[in-house]
């Protein structure tokens, strides 16, 4: 099991968003952020290396504005060997990666504006993706999107724009249960439609399921990864904070309840994305009880 956080590392002294207004864009303020977002990136992952975190969610914006129809400079070509350098690094060290595009990413949306902007996005992190060499085990993580009224058609929609997708971007997205609209059920369906791996995160299946228990559920979810092409299973992990609103997650890594998490699992082989607030902190302490329990990546 390998053990991850998403996008930022508190405890450095650089930040892989690095961006501008649009407004005030320029080629000269996009190298510049893009070389520094790279570079940061670099840090990032060597940082982890040193403590043992092997799973990182890249944060969307190292390129900004990256699918926008102002960004026309080639920057895939001007930072071919920067990306390249950083994908040798992932893979020399037995990395894992992915990303986790915005909320504004929804592919089953009415608005063919809304799908075309999505499929974008998609195509741009995909892209970096493919730049840095990287297999089909590094993913595209988003949600099912809405209900407009129809939950049977809003999953048949997905499916239908998920069919016209690139096949660069087809092989990496994954599909998250989310913890308002789209629970385990519906994500087993839209997997049985499209063949979609699902993303299980126990936090929103807590917050919202049809009864599964959540060992049961995580071998459901699991169950939806082919081992060649998409690698061993993402999950998201977390906990609801204590005295705030439903479904608003821990500060925190609560010890006991991620033990107890990690005996649902039963030996099944999982790369873990701990969403919780202190990012780092809660990593490197999870990582040290995946030591003591003998589940931890080499």
């Amino acid at each position: 099991m390998k053990i991850g956080y998403p996008c930022v590392n508190e405890a450095m002294d650089c930040s892989a968003a690095n961006t501008f207004r649009l407004a005030s864009y320029s080629e000269e303020r996009l190298l510049t952020a893009v070389a520094a977002n790279l570079a940061c990136l670099r840090r990032l992952l060597e940082w982890n290396v040193a403590q043992g975190l092997l799973f990182f969610r890249i944060g969307s914006g190292i390129v900004p504005f990256g699918s926008h129809e102002i960004n026309t400079f080639p920057w895939q070509m001007h930072f071919a060997a920067d990306f390249r350098a950083i994908g040798d690094y992932i893979k020399t060290h037995s990395l894992r990666v992915s990303f986790h595009p915005d909320q504004f990413v929804v592919l089953n949306s009415p608005s063919p504006d809304i799908v075309r902007r999505s499929v974008q996005e998609l195509t741009y992190q995909g892209s970096m993706l493919d730049l840095m060499g990287l297999d089909g085990t590094a993913k595209l993580q988003i949600h099912v999107g809405g209900l407009y009224g129809d939950r049977e058609l809003a999953i048949s929609r997905f499916a239908a724009v998920y069919a016209t997708l690139p096949a660069a971007v087809k092989m990496r997205v994954v599909v998250e249960n989310d913890d308002r609209l789209f629970p385990l059920r519906d994500c087993l369906r839209l997997h049985q439609l499209t063949g979609v791996p699902i993303l299980f995160d126990n936090f929103h299946h807590e917050c919202l399921n049809h009864g599964e228990p959540m060992a049961e559920a995580l071998r459901l979810a699991a169950a939806t990864w082919h081992p060649t092409a998409d690698g061993v299973p993402m999950m998201d992990y977390s906990s609801q904070a204590p005295g705030e609103r439903k479904g608003k997650h821990t500060n925190d890594l609560v010890d006991d309840l991620f033990r107890g998490f990690l005996a649902e699992l039963h030996g099944l082989d999982t790369d873990l994305m701990l969403e919780i607030k202190n990012k780092e902190v809660s990593a490197l302490r999870a990582v040290v009880m995946l030591r003591e329990s003998g589940l931890s990546a080499p």
